[in-house]
């Protein structure tokens, strides 16, 4: 039978606190997300600049795979194909498992595969030759990297890698396909305990709560950005006083 009950605007925050108490939990699946499959990208694109011709293609070939498999895909096969797996290698059973370590696990593989690609981007964009300089000086290679290229590759890469993250905390609630209760599972629980009714009115609080996260995200990463070009900047320039000091320094050494 079609729900004929009219809108209720009031019921958007009724629902708000109770959605906000699993936030944590979103915000959680998707942070470890980042974190791991950064350190995951980083190795990819290392593989992909540095290594030999098999690290390469295994490198290559992990990325088009997880570039061409569905989120929600890649979440089933983990959640339902990591315990039989564990189950018949280990003769471990990890069913009883916290379900967010099977989310973070699926989002971790496929957020790797895609900032990989940010990373590497945002190196070769770096002039080779400022690296060749560095080492020529006398800075190890490891050196030449923290210390010459990493700051300008960071800061070219932030704004596509601000982009992931937000596309990541988009995709991470899909997390409640697999059970798991977070912003978007206590939603649906709420609309399951009214029998259907208030599906909009919950659905577009949840809404709003990501307009708010995404919000403060962009601006974090805006400032992280500034930060980095301000930083960029600095270490490639004199401060102005030092500047008019070395001038006046040539000029009597000049006269």
């Amino acid at each position: 039978m079609m729900d004929t009950r009219a809108f209720d605007i009031g019921m958007i925050g009724q629902v708000m606190p109770a959605l906000l108490s699993y936030l944590d939990v979103t915000l959680l699946v998707a942070g470890v997300s980042i974190v791991l499959g950064s350190a995951l990208g980083g190795l990819l694109a290392w593989a992909s600049l540095a290594g030999g011709r098999v690290l390469r293609y295994l490198a290559a070939g992990y990325v088009y795979v997880m570039r061409c498999t569905p989120s929600i895909v890649l979440l089933f096969i983990v959640f339902y194909g990591l315990p039989k797996l564990i189950e018949g290698v280990f003769h471990y059973n990890i069913n009883d498992m916290y379900r967010a370590v099977f989310a973070i696990i699926a989002f971790s593989l496929l957020f790797g595969a895609y900032i990989s690609e940010v990373f590497r981007a945002g190196y070769l964009a770096v002039p080779r030759g400022q690296y060749e300089a560095a080492v020529s000086a006398g800075l190890s290679p490891l050196q030449a990297f923290f210390h010459v290229m990493l700051g300008q590759a960071a800061l070219v890469a932030l704004p596509n890698f601000g982009n992931a993250a937000v596309n990541l905390l988009k995709e991470a609630s899909l997390a409640y396909t697999i059970g798991l209760i977070d912003l978007i599972g206590k939603g649906n629980l709420i609309i399951a305990q009214n029998f259907g009714a208030y599906g909009i009115e919950i659905y577009l609080a949840c809404m709003i709560v990501y307009w708010a996260v995404v919000l403060l995200l962009e601006q974090l990463f805006a400032f992280i950005e500034g930060r980095l070009d301000t930083g960029t900047s600095l270490r490639g320039a004199l401060p102005e006083k030092k500047k008019r000091s070395a001038m006046r320094g040539g000029d009597a050494v000049g006269a």
